[in-house]
């Protein structure tokens, strides 16, 4: 396939068998997904899992030991100078200069991806209106709360209006209300045609997405739509355990034996077995041996924190079908 047919097809991302060693350590191991123009592709897993140093991969920050991948249709070793023109990145540590202000963060950015006089005066107000700054523009980055530095980060990201945002652990830090808002501007960037890769260890902003892949230990365990995922994936039924006393519940249902998994999920536990309507009546009676006051049980649909962690128990988890975009 030429590089032109490449930027013709619908994949704004197509990795295959990518790998990173260093040394006898290997942070990604034959990874292979693709990412769909103008999606949202979640890319989840714990710290330490392989997703910063494959987003670095991408970039041409890093070069890969074995494998192959195109970003917007272009090679990540042999043409990373046309990929970084066409996209943006915002990385955990938001890349700004808090000794500048709000306007000069914008300026700076805007100047080094070529935009200048006109155009920088347009984007720089499409961007303080998106992240509403408006009015603040002489206020000290360094001064900004969490939240308000965070839409500032993504602002200087596309100043230039990228085919493609890459960001790395975007909410990290942030609160709760923060990444709410957070997420609502990246949707109308995506409705707007931008393709979006986005790494987080927040399951649940996994919602969020289109696509997925998750990574555990540099490899990719599951893939696909979030509902697709919880549908292929899951393995047996989630059990919610409402109790007074999480801290004995959890032993006494661990030493039923039954189930593969059992954790604490907020102030509820969620138990995973293969017929958990069949358990009830033992669960009732073990908590009542262990002087646990039971609120409420039954069996719930998964989450995708469920999911991953029934995928990474599994022997074969590996490169789910190989395809992180709908295929």
């Amino acid at each position: 396939m030429t590089d032109n047919d490449n930027r013709a097809n619908n994949h704004s991302v197509q990795a295959m068998e990518l790998t990173k060693r260093f040394g006898d350590f290997t942070a990604v191991d034959a990874v292979s997904f693709t990412v769909d123009r103008g999606t949202i592709f979640g890319f989840l897993g714990p710290n330490g899992a392989g997703k910063t140093t494959t987003i670095r991969l991408l970039l041409g920050l890093l070069k890969p030991t074995s494998g192959t991948a195109t970003v917007l249709g272009f090679d990540i070793v042999r043409q990373t100078a046309e990929i970084k023109r066409r996209i943006g990145y915002m990385s955990q540590r938001f890349s700004l200069y808090d000794d500048l202000t709000v306007d000069e963060n914008l300026n700076f950015y805007g100047r080094t991806y070529g935009v200048r006089g006109r155009q920088l005066r347009a984007r720089k107000r499409f961007v303080l209106e998106m992240a509403g700054l408006v009015g603040r523009e002489r206020e000290l980055t360094g001064n900004l709360a969490g939240g308000w530095k965070q839409r500032l980060a993504l602002g200087t990201a596309i100043i230039h209006q990228p085919e493609m945002l890459f960001l790395d652990e975007p909410t990290a830090g942030v609160d709760p209300i923060s990444r709410r808002a957070f997420w609502g501007l990246l949707y109308d960037l995506a409705e707007g045609g931008t393709t979006i890769m986005v790494t987080t260890h927040y399951m649940d902003e996994a919602e969020h997405c289109q696509a997925l892949a998750f990574i555990q230990h540099g490899r990719i365990v599951a893939a696909g739509s979030p509902v697709g995922i919880k549908e292929r994936e899951m393995r047996g039924q989630v059990i919610e355990v409402d109790c007074d006393r999480p801290e004995l519940a959890i032993p006494a249902l661990r030493q039923m034996g039954v189930f593969d998994e059992v954790a604490l999920y907020g102030a509820l536990i969620h138990a995973v077995a293969a017929d958990a309507e069949s358990l009830m009546p033992g669960i009732e009676e073990v908590l009542r041996g262990a002087d646990v006051g039971l609120h409420s049980l039954g069996v719930i649909a998964p989450s995708l924190e469920d999911v991953f962690i029934s995928s990474v128990r599994q022997p074969h988890a590996r490169d789910s079908e190989g395809h992180g975009g709908q295929s």
